[in-house]
């Protein structure tokens, strides 16, 4: 693209006692299109308008749930591990090269453990109001780290401190008093709905799943979020047995756009599949796994391995990094 600008044109703009014209479209008839890999470049001729292409990139976005932070599994060093390599501070060059494509995380529900104990409604004692708040404290920390970076994405869950009842709000600001304060950070609710470089999201914490799993009977995880799609709708089987406010004028669950992207967090293992519709819709499905049992955080004789999913948003395709804390693997 000849119009294209060039630090050559920017000196010549210094030099110059005429100043130089700066088209507001970089467009011309001489453009080509050149297709290049690390082999090298070919020029591509025919009947391609180079004005209808743009450079194709990688991004990527990063889905967690189960946190868990404050709970008997958590593993500290594991989630510093997974921040670490998300900001680019762990792997090789080329390891690096894919985090810095990393354009947002998303974290779905169940993010912090508080003991059970203090949620049976009696009043808490004044020594023991301070344990309330330290797994959110320490969530903060970690979570101040990310947005640093990168977008992040917050979403409630069953056992996060937040409404019980679907579509839970997001949860408030004033818990994360550290990473509130950067823009990158966005408490969402549950279902989160998103679009992202023209990629639709749609995804819920797992409590639909859950639900639908005690009263049918499915091969696994993906086929109840199949026939939710194919139903149109995220939570069947609400308010008979789920928790939902009462609307009385329109559903918050129906599905009336069929997104490329449907994620459901909190579940038993991390599994996905490319489902194709009847009008050629393609949707990614996304089981995301507990960050804290044996989901993300999976446990192999007593080795601590922390798998992070990543869906690429060019083609929709899922891949997953392993990293272990256990010094018998170094």
């Amino acid at each position: 693209m000849k119009l294209k600008p060039s630090i050559l044109d920017e000196y010549s703009k210094e030099r110059s006692a005429i100043p130089l014209v700066k088209p507001h479209n970089f467009m011309h008839s001489d453009d080509n299109l050149i297709l290049e890999d690390e082999s090298g470049r070919v020029a591509l001729a025919g009947a391609i308008p180079p004005a209808a292409y743009v450079t194709d990139e990688d991004k990527y976005v990063v889905f967690v749930s189960g946190l868990s932070v404050g709970s008997s599994t958590f593993n500290p060093l594991q989630f510093q591990l997974l921040i670490d390599h998300i900001t680019g501070h762990l792997g090789d060059e080329n390891e690096q090269t894919i985090a810095s494509k990393i354009v947002r995380v998303v974290v779905a529900g169940n993010s912090v453990h508080i003991a059970p104990r203090f949620l049976n409604g009696q009043t808490v004692a004044a020594k023991d109001q301070p344990r309330i708040a330290e797994p959110i404290k320490e969530l903060d920390i970690m979570l101040t780290q990310l947005v640093a970076s990168l977008p992040v994405d917050i979403m409630p869950g069953c056992n996060d401190p937040a409404n019980f009842a679907l579509p839970q709000q997001p949860l408030h600001r004033c818990l994360f008093s550290g990473a509130s304060t950067y823009n990158t950070f966005s408490s969402c609710p549950n279902p989160h709905q998103f679009d992202l470089d023209n990629v639709k999201f749609i995804g819920t914490s797992g409590q639909n799943i859950d639900d639908l799993y005690r009263y049918s009977d499915a091969k696994d995880r993906l086929e109840f979020m199949e026939r939710t799609l194919k139903w149109r709708h995220l939570a069947p089987t609400a308010p008979n047995s789920l928790g939902c406010y009462p609307y009385t004028d329109k559903d918050p669950f129906l599905v009336e756009t069929c997104p490329h992207v449907y994620f459901v967090g909190n579940q038993d293992r991390y599994e996905t599949r490319l489902l194709k519709g009847t009008e050629k819709q393609q949707v990614r499905l996304i089981s995301i796994p507990r960050f804290c049992e044996s989901g993300i955080a999976v446990m192999f004789a007593d080795k601590h391995i922390c798998m992070l999913i990543q869906l690429n948003l060019r083609n929709l395709e899922c891949s997953t990094l392993s990293f272990s804390t256990s010094f018998e693997d170094a």
